[in-house]
């Protein structure tokens, strides 16, 4: 280990003059990095929304921001009653309502002033990066994700949602795990 705690495997050859411009790393640090927060709740993975909704609130609690919470009713995942009967949709999409209110409410409780709740049709990621994100405009795109193992190569990926939201977004995004 040298003496800034960097840990050196061995496999580091070189004349020893530095590749990085020293003077472009400089920089100031801000109070408040991220002033406009989004998490995205998905109600078919709870788990890893939640782990997202705890650590958004707590990282919008930190920095004073404002905090939109936005959970998608997913069409396909439908069954044919439910897509063609308008009273069904609107009794699902009133649930998902109840539920982003929920979220809202506990949000407040744990200190975030500032919150805006969204409720959408449509495919998640793609209906949040068109429909969302330039509505709210955030800072950071919050997504859970569950982590899917893949073979026996023992390789991890991140759920489709939030692969095809970290591709597209116009803003950041942190994907949390469970």
């Amino acid at each position: 280990m040298d003496d800034y705690g960097i840990h050196k495997n061995g496999r580091l050859e070189g004349s020893g003059s530095m590749a990085v411009d020293e003077k472009s790393l400089q920089f100031e640090m801000k109070d408040k990095p991220f002033a406009r927060i989004l998490v995205a709740i998905d109600q078919d993975d709870s788990s890893s929304s939640i782990n997202a909704f705890q650590f958004a609130v707590t990282l919008a609690f930190r920095n004073h921001a404002k905090l939109g919470i936005v959970s998608i009713l997913e069409l396909e995942d439908l069954n044919v009653f439910e897509a063609l009967s308008p009273e069904r949709r609107n009794e699902i999409s009133d649930t998902l309502l109840a539920d982003v209110n929920v979220y809202v409410k506990i949000a407040k409780e744990h200190g975030v002033a500032a919150i805006e709740g969204f409720v959408a049709e449509g495919k998640p990621a793609p209906t949040i990066i068109a429909d969302i994100i330039p509505t709210f405009k955030p800072d950071v795109l919050i997504c859970g994700s569950k982590t899917k193992h893949v073979s026996s190569r023992k390789k991890i990926f991140i759920g489709s949602q939030a692969s095809y939201l970290a591709q597209n977004s116009p803003c950041s995004v942190l994907v949390i795990r469970k």
